[in-house]
């Protein structure tokens, strides 16, 4: 599995890496080091893909490979509701995936990678990326 890369706010920097890239690509160029990229436009998302308590759930899957949303929400202690919405929009955004077994069977959640590379440039930017604050 790849590690994901995440980014904030870094639309430039991404359209210049795609630009590269398929320009490599139409010359020939053999490509082995594709890494998927997740951009958020705002701290603000970030925070909230990075929250103590999606941590814990991609941690948890990572650990023990639960068979099932029920299982997952026990194993981490929490209602099944909250962890069912957590579960979605990490799916959503892709971090996860969810196998599912058949009509009225389980999903069962899966990490779509094997880690989050965080990059975050500290140079300035035209584009407002809304901080949050510590």
């Amino acid at each position: 599995m790849p590690t994901l890369t995440v980014t904030v706010g870094n639309h430039d920097h991404l359209n210049e890496r795609t630009c590269r890239r398929i320009e490599a690509a139409q010359d020939g160029e053999e490509l082995k080091d594709a890494q998927p990229v997740l951009n958020f436009s705002s701290y603000a998302e970030l925070n909230r893909l990075l929250s103590p308590a999606n941590l814990e759930l991609l941690e948890t899957i990572a650990q023990h490979s639960p068979e099932s949303i029920s299982a997952t929400a026990e194993l981490v202690d929490r209602d099944y509701k909250q962890v069912h919405r957590n579960l979605t929009e990490l799916a959503d955004i892709g971090v996860i995936e969810f196998d599912e077994m058949g009509p009225g069977q389980p999903k069962q959640p899966l990490l779509a990678y094997d880690g989050l590379e965080i990059d975050i440039p500290f140079t300035p930017s035209d584009e407002d990326v809304n901080p949050v604050a510590p």
